[in-house]
């Protein structure tokens, strides 16, 4: 029977084996949390596509005689 070695007292190498055991997946959750843009801030790139769909339908702020 082995006697039991304090984690602190063990080399390196068997510190990284007992933690790499230690560890577990998340398996399909995803730990980094999504944010949902909020709908009151500016937002340039959404401005820009309004104008451009405005120009492409030609319902555009000027009318081009």
């Amino acid at each position: 029977m082995s006697k039991y070695v304090s984690l602190d007292k063990r080399s390196k190498k068997q510190q990284k084996e007992y933690h790499s055991k230690q560890r577990r997946t998340w398996g399909e959750l995803n730990p980094v949390t999504s944010s949902v843009p909020s709908g009151k801030a500016y937002n340039r790139k959404k401005e820009k596509e309004r104008i451009s769909k405005e120009f492409r339908d030609g319902a555009g702020p000027f009318l081009l005689v």
